[in-house]
C-alpha cells in the first residue's frame, strides 16, 4: 500500500477481473466454485463472490508480514532490508505485466456472459502463454544482471551480498509466481474465486512453514540464510500452482485446456493486440502509483525520523483498510463484464451500486474501529512508548477517511474496466496523485505545515471520485467492446 492506492501486484489489486457464465456454476467445474453472476440477487452474490478475494487478500499480506518477521529475527536489519530491495524490482516485474493479464481477464468475463467457452479459452491461452515468454526472458535478464540492478537502486553496502543472493533466486521463481498469479486471475475471470483461495492459502502455510525451516537449516535441511527466505516462497509458489493446475483438469475446470486446445499457449496476433493495447494502460498504473509513493515517502522523509516512522506504521493499517475496496472492486468488475457480455445492461448499474454500498459499510466499520483503538493498534509495530504514535494518530485522524472516496471511485473504476475502458482510469490517476497531490501540498505547505501531507490524501481522493463519476455517468465507456477475431 502506498499512499492510500493498492501497490501490491496481486489478483485482488487488479480491480478488472471479470467473470463469470450463465450456465449452471456446477455444470463444468463440479466443486469449482464458479457462480453464475448475470442472475439472482445482486447485493448476496456480490458479496459471496468478493468474499474469498477479500480472504486471499488478507492471506498474502499476512504471510508477508510473518516472513518479514522471520527474517528480521532470524538475520537481522540488513537482512531486511535486502528483502525490501529485491521487492521493489519484483513489484515492478510483475506490475510490467499485470496490466495484460487484468486485460486477458475482460475478454474472460465477457466471453463467459455470451456463453462463448472456447473463446474464454484462448484468451486463457492467449496469456498464460505470454505470461510464460515473459516471466522466462525476466528470469534469465535478472540472474545475470542482478548486480547492475541493485547498485542501480543504490542498495547499502551491508545489505548487498545478501540482496544479492535474494534476488538471485526470486528472479528463478518469476516463471512459477507469474504463471500461478495468471492463473489466480483468469479463474476469477471465470466466476471462481474459491480455487484460487484453495491455492492461496497453500502458499501461504507451507511459505510460513518452509522458511525458518530453510533460513535456520533445521532437521535434514541445509542452512541457507537469506536464500532460504527466497527459496521458501520459490517452493511453496511452485507447489501451489502445479496443485491449482492439477486440481484444474481434476475438477474438469471450464478454462482448462485439452487436446488441440494446447494450441491457443501460442496466442495469435489478434488475442496480442487486444491484451498489450488495454494492459499498457492499466501497467502504467502500477508505475503511476509507484512514482507517486515514492515521491511521498521523500515529502514525508523531509519532516524527521519521528514523522517517517509514524507514516510508515500508519502504511501498515492502512494496508488493511483499503482490503475491501479492492476485493468488492474485483467482484463489481467481475460481475459487470459477465453482465456486459451476456447484454443485461438492466442489471450493470445495480452491480456498480450495490458494490459502493457494501463497501461504505464495510470500510466505515474499519475505519471507526481502527480509529477507536489506533493507539494499541500503532504500538505493535512502534512501541507503547513510542513518540511517534501521537504523530501517526494525527495522521489518522485528518486522512483515514479518505479511503471512502477512494472505494467509491475503485468500483466505479472496476466498472468501466470491466468493459475495456482503460485511459479513463489511468488519466484519473495521474492526474489525482500527481498535479492534484502535490499541487495541494506546494500550495498549502506554506499555510499548515506538515499536516497538509496528510489532507491531500481525502482531498485528492475526492478529486479522483469526482472524476471517475462523471465519466461513469457521462462517457462513452458503455459502447461495445471490439472482440479478437477467433482462430
Amino acid at each position: 500500500m502506498t499512499d492510500g492506492q493498492p501497490v501490491t501486484p496481486t489478483p485482488v489489486a487488479a480491480a478488472a477481473d471479470p467473470a463469470a457464465s450463465p450456465i449452471p456454476p456446477r455444470q463444468t467445474a463440479r466443486g469449482g466454485g464458479r457462480m453464475d453472476l448475470t442472475s439472482g440477487p445482486i447485493t448476496k452474490t456480490l458479496i459471496l463472490f468478493a468474499l474469498p478475494t477479500l480472504a486471499s487478500n488478507i492471506l498474502q499480506t499476512l504471510s508477508g508480514s510473518v516472513n518479514s518477521i522471520w527474517v528480521g529475527q532470524f538475520l537481522g536489519n540488513s537482512a531486511l532490508a535486502a528483502t525490501a530491495n529485491a521487492n521493489i524490482i519484483m513489484f515492478l516485474m510483475f506490475g510490467a505485466f499485470f496490466g495484460f493479464g487484468m486485460a486477458a481477464t475482460v475478454l474472460i468475463g465477457q466471453s463467459m456472459g455470451r456463453g462463448d467457452i472456447d473463446a474464454a479459452r484462448r484468451a486463457t491461452g492467449g496469456v498464460i502463454g505470454l505470461a510464460l515468454l515473459f516471466s522466462v526472458v525476466i528470469a534469465i535478464i535478472g540472474w545475470f544482471a542482478s548486480d547492475r540492478i541493485l547498485r542501480w537502486l543504490e542498495t547499502p553496502p551491508e545489505a548487498f551480498a545478501l540482496a544479492h543472493d535474494y534476488l538471485r533466486v526470486t528472479f528463478l521463481a518469476v516463471p512459477a509466481s507469474m504463471l500461478s498469479v495468471t492463473l489466480m486471475m483468469a479463474s476469477r475471470g471465470a466466476g471462481d474465486a474459491v480455487t484460487p483461495l484453495r491455492f492461496m492459502i497453500l502458499a501461504v502455510v507451507l511459505d510460513i512453514i518452509f522458511n525458518p525451516v530453510l533460513i535456520l537449516g533445521l532437521g535434514p535441511f541445509p542452512r541457507l540464510g537469506i536464500a532460504g527466505s527466497a527459496l521458501a516462497t520459490a517452493a511453496a509458489g511452485t507447489i501451489s500452482m502445479i496443485g491449482m493446475i492439477a486440481w484444474f483438469y481434476k475438477k474438469n475446470h471450464v478454462l482448462r485446456l485439452r487436446g488441440p486446445e494446447l494450441s491457443y499457449l501460442l496466442p495469435k496476433w489478434s488475442e496480442l493486440r487486444f491484451i498489450i493495447g488495454r494492459g499498457l494502460p492499466m501497467g502504467a498504473q502500477m508505475f503511476v502509483i509507484s512514482g507517486a509513493g515514492l515521491i511521498m515517502v521523500g515529502l514525508v522523509n523531509r519532516e524527521g525520523m519521528v514523522t517517517a516512522a509514524a507514516y510508515g506504521a500508519t502504511l501498515q493499517l492502512w494496508n488493511y483498510i483499503q482490503m475491501p475496496a479492492l476485493a468488492i472492486g474485483a467482484a463489481v468488475s467481475s460481475m459487470a463484464a459477465q453482465n456486459i457480455g451476456a447484454q443485461r445492461w438492466d442489471r450493470v448499474g445495480s452491480v456498480t451500486n450495490s458494490g459502493i454500498a457494501i463497501n461504505l459499510v464495510m470500510t466505515g466499520v474499519l475505519i471507526i474501529l481502527l480509529l477507536l483503538f489506533d493507539r494499541a493498534a500503532l504500538a505493535l509495530f512502534l512501541g507503547s512508548g513510542s513518540p511517534a504514535i501521537e504523530v501517526s494518530r494525527n495522521i489518522q485522524l485528518i486522512a483515514t477517511w479518505t479511503f471512502l472516496p477512494f472505494g467509491t471511485t475503485i468500483v466505479l473504476i472496476s466498472t468501466l474496466r470491466a468493459n475495456g475502458a482503460v485511459m479513463p482510469p489511468l488519466i484519473i490517476l495521474f492526474v489525482s496523485m500527481f498535479p492534484i497531490r502535490f499541487g495541494i501540498y506546494h500550495f498549502g505547505y506554506p499555510l499548515i505545515g506538515s499536516d497538509i501531507i496528510w489532507w491531500s490524501f481525502p482531498l485528492s481522493s475526492l478529486a479522483s471520485l469526482a472524476m471517475a463519476w462523471i465519466i461513469f455517468k457521462r462517457g462513452n465507456w458503455r459502447r461495445a467492446l471490439p472482440q479478437p477475431a477467433a482462430g
